[in-house]
């Protein structure tokens, strides 16, 4: 077996085991999101801040919702990590953003963050403040789903098929499900290019 083999047959184990449920529940936490007209934030790092630039346009472009992503910001996220530190960035952020019980935080992580491990700690900081507003918390998360999971209103874990390989299925599986969420019935409100060309 290659590795080409390997990997694509873990991927096909990974898609058979997601928790299709909780794909639903998220759909209906961002459907409440946005009926109230509450906006949507989305948080990652690393690889998981890639998919949030490119979720918030998703989001915007085809299911309508005002959304934003700090890490969008290099200018702010860099002057907030360099004078207050890079733990709180994400609060911070959130405050400057006024965020409110109207609106909802999605989070992008390999592992949802924990304080005990110092694995992002800054977005542990941004979901007990979303906590303490009232905020929508939803995540697509891998490992066990750590902080992300324990606190959110509807959480995918990417099921791990094989240590090795957590990261790369994590983030490439956020792509799928947040795909999957736009196209949703519920959620998507505009057509995509292609699918209207003829």
């Amino acid at each position: 077996m290659t590795y080409s083999d390997q990997h694509l047959a873990e991927a096909a184990e990974v898609l058979q085991k997601l928790d299709r449920a909780a794909i639903e529940r998220v759909v209906d936490v961002l459907a409440e999101v946005r009926a109230r007209g509450g906006r949507l934030f989305f948080l990652g790092v690393g690889g998981s801040a890639g998919n949030c630039g490119h979720a918030v346009n998703d989001f915007r472009k085809l299911a309508g919702f005002e959304a934003y992503a700090p890490t969008d910001n290099v200018s702010e996220l860099t002057a907030r990590t360099n004078d207050e530190g890079w733990e709180t960035v994400f609060e911070a952020w959130l405050k400057g953003s006024r965020l409110t019980r109207e609106d909802g935080l999605f989070v992008f992580s390999v592992g949802g963050g924990s304080l005990e491990k110092n694995v992002s700690p800054n977005l542990v900081r941004a979901l007990q403040f979303a906590r303490q507003v009232g905020a929508a918390v939803v995540g697509v998360v891998g490992r066990d789903g750590g902080y992300t999971a324990t606190v959110a209103d509807a959480c995918v874990i990417v099921p791990t098929v094989n240590p090795e390989t957590v990261t790369p299925h994590s983030e490439a599986f956020q792509a799928v499900v947040w795909h999957l969420l736009v196209s949703h019935p519920r959620l998507k409100v505009n057509a995509t290019k292609w699918e209207r060309v003829t």
